[in-house]
C-alpha cells in the first residue's frame, strides 16, 4: 500500500536526493501504524477481561495460648504451612521477660483451597480471640497490567519482524533497535508487577498474632506493692542524680570560696588584734 506514494515522492524529490528521505518516512510511518494497532489491542483486552474480578483477601487472627507453649505453637503453624500450598512471609517471637509476657507473629500466604485447613489447625494451637478480614478489589490494576503486557509483546514482535527485513536502512535499523530495547524494558517491568499482583490475588494473606494467656497467678496481689517499690526506687535514683549534679556544679566554686574565706578570717583577726593593742596603749592609769 505504501509503494505507490513512495515512488511518487521519489520522482518529485529525485533532483534533490529526496528518495532516501521518503523511504525513511515510510518506514517510520509503519512503526507508528504498528504502535497504533497495538494500543487498540490494549483497549480490546480490557473489555475482554472486564468480567473477571481479582480480589486481594487478608485475614488477621489473634490467638491466645499458654505462655510456656506459645513458641511451640508458632513453630507448629510454620511447620504445618509447609505441608500445604502455603509460604511463610515472616515470623518473629519474643521470649518472656521480667515485665513482659511472651508473644509472636507469623505471616503467611496460602492458596484459597487450603485456607480452611490452616484456620482449623491454628484453632488447635490456642483460643482464637479475634478474627478480622479485609478485601481489596484490584481488578482494574490487573486488567490494565495484562493489557499493557499484551500490547508490549505484540509491539516487540512487530519490531523484530521489521529488523529481519533486508531493505531496512542503517538509520532505521538503529532507531528500531533503540525502540526495541525500550519496549523490552517496559515489558520486564510490567511482567514483574503482574507477578506481584498474582501473588496478592491468587493467594490469601494470613497474619497470626500469638499472645500469652493471662492466668490468676500472673496477676499477683502483691503486684501493686512491687510497682510502688519500683517507682520509689526510681524516684530515689532521680533524687540522688540531682544531688550529684548540684555537688559537681558547686565544686569549682568551693575552690575559690574556701581559700577566700580563710583569708578573710585571718585578716579580720589581725584587725581585731591591732585594735585591742591600740586600746591597751592609750588607756589611762588608775
Amino acid at each position: 500500500m505504501l509503494r505507490k506514494p513512495v515512488a511518487v515522492t521519489c520522482l518529485v524529490l529525485l533532483a534533490g536526493g529526496g528518495c532516501n528521505r521518503a523511504a525513511k518516512f515510510a518506514s517510520r510511518q509503519r512503526v507508528d501504524n504498528a504502535a497504533t494497532r497495538n494500543y487498540a489491542v490494549m483497549g480490546m483486552a480490557g473489555s475482554a477481561l472486564a468480567g473477571s474480578r481479582y480480589l486481594a483477601v487478608r485475614h488477621k487472627f489473634v490467638v491466645v495460648a499458654a505462655g510456656a507453649e506459645l513458641p511451640k505453637a508458632l513453630e507448629a503453624v510454620i511447620g504445618f504451612c509447609g505441608t500445604i500450598q502455603c509460604e511463610v512471609v515472616s515470623s518473629n517471637v519474643t521470649n518472656q521477660m521480667d515485665d513482659t509476657a511472651p508473644s509472636g507473629t507469623v505471616s503467611v500466604r496460602v492458596r484459597p483451597g487450603d485456607l480452611d485447613r490452616l484456620i482449623a489447625y491454628v484453632g488447635k494451637q490456642g483460643k482464637i480471640s479475634q478474627h478480622a478480614t479485609e478485601t481489596e478489589d484490584k481488578t482494574a490494576i490487573v486488567v490494565d497490567t495484562d493489557a499493557k503486557i499484551k500490547n508490549l509483546m505484540e509491539f516487540r514482535d512487530t519490531l523484530r519482524k521489521m529488523l529481519s527485513r533486508p531493505a531496512v536502512s542503517v538509520a532505521d535499523l538503529v532507531q528500531i533497535q533503540e525502540k526495541l530495547a525500550d519496549v523490552q524494558a517496559q515489558l520486564d517491568g510490567e511482567a514483574a508487577q503482574r507477578k506481584i499482583l498474582a501473588n496478592e490475588t491468587e493467594k490469601v494473606a494470613v497474619e497470626i498474632d500469638f499472645r500469652a494467656e493471662r492466668t490468676v497467678s500472673s496477676v499477683s496481689a502483691f503486684r501493686p506493692i512491687a510497682e510502688a517499690v519500683r517507682e520509689s526506687a526510681s524516684e530515689l535514683a532521680e533524687s540522688v542524680a540531682s544531688l550529684i549534679t548540684v555537688v559537681i556544679a558547686v565544686i569549682p566554686w568551693l575552690i575559690l570560696i574556701v581559700p577566700g574565706g580563710w583569708f578573710l578570717v585571718r585578716l579580720w583577726r589581725r584587725v581585731q588584734r591591732k585594735r585591742a593593742g591600740a586600746v591597751g596603749f592609750t588607756a589611762p592609769e588608775a
